[in-house]
């Protein structure tokens, strides 16, 4: 398949026409997205991506179909690693739910802005110096063990929102400590101020041009086609923001993402470097010539990563922390949801209520006391979600008039061990 100047103008437009209709029909109105909804519209964006790939093997071009998927799921890998990120900054931004969405389609739009110049900036550098893939290789290896480090080490950056953009915007232009709707803008004593929903954009998009420094080099090992790396990266960012409501609360408990996300690193940066290798030029080594080194196919390259990824959400799903972070978080989950249930809930509603919040509870205290200690960040918090939870549940029954109920409850633990 030839990539001429019209196959990027189509391309462009469809992308933006998606963004474009994400803003005018998704988030100008603020609301937190149903289940339903995260769930349609993520399986429509993975969908186009996967029909997006198709069309290289209807056309007969095999090679740049192999690329196209292993640079989708590369960068969808590392989107969903960001998000990681992105919940840390909303979280010290204290962004109200509704304008969540809102602030995640921003920080997807400038990604996709900052990559597109990354993009086009490692296109010409490929262009100028073939040996350019030893530095993105040596820089791929050097954050995958600086990734690996932070995760043995626990050596972490503990503010993501307290960065230098953020610091410099407080610094010079007045800003609220108080949201005004999702307004970016406000007035405060009758002057126009900054409002924290422009921070948190501020700080995010500040984020994301860090992203990319491992994003371009990574997807650049796949393939050297820029056309291929910008249509993979647009759609891996594409849809992220359904997906984040969709899997939410399941991201946490991808424990062991980090250790998978180094490993794609680490094998993108060694099969960076045996390419450069292969096509050396550099006078210093091998006398300038090409190396005799085996290069690792496009197809391996496809399988490898799939398998990471697979051995990487399994193992997270499965392993002791894994499973105790689920039992944990869905116990505070749905006690919170019972706590917070309408009065005009139905009998059945209240009903099923009920039993997700005992389950889970119940998981929750089976969870060993190491865990506990690891995973539990606010157990004040935690313990005073569930023991509310606990004494609505006693108040229910004794409003029912279900005295057997009451006194199972009562002579149960008096509130979560923390």
């Amino acid at each position: 398949m030839e990539i001429t100047w019209v196959t990027w103008t189509v391309t462009i437009i469809v992308i933006a026409a998606l963004l474009a209709f994400d803003y005018i029909f998704h988030v100008r109105k603020a609301h937190t997205p149903t289940i339903r909804e995260a769930a349609v519209w993520s399986a429509i964006y993975v969908g186009l991506a996967l029909v997006f790939g198709l069309v290289f093997f209807a056309l007969g071009d095999t090679a740049h179909a192999v690329e196209y998927y292993a640079g989708y799921l590369t960068e969808k890998a590392l989107s969903v690693d960001n998000l990681f990120v992105f919940l840390v900054i909303m979280a010290s931004f204290q962004v109200p739910r509704d304008y969540q969405q809102k602030v995640l389609l921003f920080g997807i739009t400038f990604a996709l802005i900052t990559r597109t110049v990354f993009i086009l900036i490692g296109a010409v550098a490929i262009e100028m110096w073939s040996d350019v893939f030893y530095l993105f290789g040596l820089f791929l290896i050097l954050i995958a063990g600086q990734q690996l480090k932070g995760e043995l080490t626990g050596d972490k950056e503990d503010d993501e929102a307290d960065n230098i953009m953020v610091r410099m915007a407080k610094k010079f232009l007045p800003a609220s400590d108080t949201y005004d709707g999702d307004k970016l803008f406000t007035v405060e004593n009758g002057k126009k101020v900054l409002t924290p929903m422009l921070l948190v954009m501020v700080a995010i998009g500040a984020t994301d041009i860090l992203f990319a420094f491992d994003s371009i080099p990574a997807i650049y090992g796949l393939t050297q086609e820029p056309y291929i790396v910008f249509a993979a990266t647009a759609f891996s960012l594409m849809g992220l923001r359904q997906l984040y409501f969709l899997i939410d609360g399941l991201l946490d408990r991808l424990v062991y993402l980090a250790y998978g996300l180094a490993a794609v690193l680490g094998f993108i940066g060694i099969k960076l470097i045996l390419h450069a290798l292969h096509e050396n030029n550099l006078p210093f080594i091998n006398d300038g010539e090409n190396v005799p080194v085996a290069e690792v196919p496009t197809t391996t390259s496809l399988l490898v990563i799939v398998a990471i990824l697979g051995i990487t959400v399994v193992g997270s799903l499965l392993s002791p922390k894994g499973r105790a972070l689920r039992a944990l978080q869905n116990a505070e989950r749905y006690s919170h949801r019972y706590t917070v249930l309408p009065e005009s809930a139905s009998a059945e509603e209240r009903s099923q209520a009920e039993q997700l919040m005992d389950r889970w509870t119940q998981e929750a205290e089976g969870v060993d006391q190491k865990w506990r200690d690891k995973l539990l960040d606010h157990k004040d918090k935690y313990s005073r979600i569930i023991r509310t939870a606990h004494e609505a549940r006693l108040a229910a029954a004794a409003q029912r008039g279900d005295d057997a109920a009451v006194s199972r409850r009562i002579v149960e633990q008096d509130g979560p061990r923390v």
